[in-house]
């Protein structure tokens, strides 16, 4: 049995194994690229979470700004995250009624409305209560009409296209699950290259918020361990 058999049996073989094939083979070598790994998602969830944090207050102004009724947008029943929101597909016998688009979204408000306090929830806590995901579905197609082109707009400055932030936003969300799981993501295909990503993830935060963009660059560092890889 090889000597350092523990490392098989802490990261599990066939996890390990991927490193060492990425690392030509060499098992030295290839625990400092998982290390080198772990390292590397630690400084991208921190700066994840950053962007998170803005998207988050950003939706919450854009939205809030323009709504008309007098409860808060998250809190009221017929706010457009909450309201079901039918996906029509046709059929060779006509149109038939889909899938309720929001019915995620619902479960999620209602589940972080009763864990701040059901009646007495404030708005604020039930935002941070709601996950990464919730942002992340805010725009797409599917919420076009009722989100993006009504309120979300101008949470962005500039004209951004919804497809363009909802693909950029959609990559981070999925890197972020990625690492979330500990899996290897120094080798994704392009589309989710770590590198990519960042620098995408950071245009959008530059149009929600510039100061807040250049803070999160100041402090980061990703681009430090990226140039530490082994």
């Amino acid at each position: 049995m090889s000597s350092d058999f523990w490392i098989d049996q802490w990261l599990g073989s066939p996890r390990f194994q991927r490193y060492v094939d990425s690392a030509g083979g060499d098992r030295g070598d290839a625990l400092a690229l998982y290390e080198w790994n772990a390292s590397l998602s630690a400084a991208l969830l921190k700066d994840f979470s950053h962007f998170e944090v803005a998207l988050r207050n950003a939706y919450d102004k854009a939205i809030s700004s323009a709504w008309k009724n007098s409860t808060h947008w998250l809190l009221d029943p017929q706010s457009p995250v909450v309201v079901p929101l039918w996906r029509v597909k046709t059929h060779s016998g006509g149109l038939k009624r889909g899938s309720d688009i929001n019915e995620k979204n619902r479960r999620q408000v209602f589940r972080a409305i009763d864990n701040c306090g059901k009646k007495n929830a404030e708005a604020g806590k039930v935002i941070a209560e709601l996950t990464f995901g919730f942002c992340r579905y805010m725009t797409t197609s599917a919420h076009e009409k009722s989100l993006w082109v009504t309120y979300l707009h101008k949470a962005f400055s500039g004209k951004p296209q919804r497809s363009d932030i909802d693909r950029i936003i959609g990559t981070v969300h999925i890197l972020r699950n990625r690492i979330a799981h500990q899996e290897q993501i120094f080798n994704l295909a392009h589309e989710f290259d770590p590198a990519i990503v960042h620098t995408e993830m950071m245009t959008v935060l530059e149009r929600i918020n510039p100061e807040a963009k250049a803070r999160v660059l100041a402090s980061s560092s990703v681009a430090e361990v990226f140039n530490s890889r082994p």
